[in-house]
């Protein structure tokens, strides 16, 4: 009887020793911090590492210069972003926004998406992924680029220039009002639509 019971108290000592270890590993899961959070930007960052991406809120106005962004820049409705001699690891996503800027020696490892907006600038950029600017109100410059994917202006209003640039996939320019202007850009795809004569 000594035995059981000297038994069972081990037991018992051994299960509440595993408990605590248990409870520890988990706490301490729990309590990590978050990983890569968002940085929202007014103002300018200049040549800094962000992890985690940037975000420009509705209105606001976001410089960045020499900045490398390790995730995606969203721009919100009615905000303003220039970026120039950027690296950015992801994209650069707009929707609704005022004007959106991507300056000389700025490189994109995912795409430059501009959509319902104002105006938007793309010159002298490198761009992993696609250009694509849909349905923006304001004058849309496309000019020096090397694009990896495709140009694609859809659906715009307020003229567009493409101009001298070297890009890997398609040109296409459709439903645009005016017609886009441009020469001289390099196309390893197709030239389709409003664009056929770039």
């Amino acid at each position: 009887m000594k035995g059981d019971g000297m038994t069972r108290f081990k037991l018992t000592m051994a299960g509440a020793a595993l408990g605590t270890v248990l409870c520890g590993l988990v706490s301490g899961l729990t309590a990590a911090p978050a990983l890569a959070d968002e940085r929202t930007c007014r103002g300018t960052l200049r040549a800094v590492s962000v992890d985690g991406g940037v975000r420009v809120p509705a209105g606001a106005t976001c410089v960045l210069r020499g900045t490398v962004v390790k995730g995606d820049v969203k721009v919100a409705r009615g905000a303003t972003l220039v970026a120039r001699g950027v690296r950015v690891d992801g994209n650069v996503q707009a929707e609704g926004a005022k004007s959106v800027s991507v300056l000389a020696g700025s490189s994109i490892d995912g795409d430059v998406q501009v959509k319902q907006g104002g105006a938007a600038t793309v010159t002298g950029s490198r761009v992993d992924g696609d250009i694509q600017l849909d349905a923006n109100r304001r004058y849309l410059r496309v000019n020096g680029n090397r694009v990896d994917g495709n140009i694609q202006v859809v659906g715009n209003r307020g003229g567009a220039q493409i101009h001298r640039n070297r890009v890997k996939g398609d040109l296409q320019c459709k439903e645009n009002r005016p017609r886009p202007t441009g020469s001289k850009n390099v196309v390893g795809g197709d030239k389709e639509d409003q664009c056929r004569r770039f």
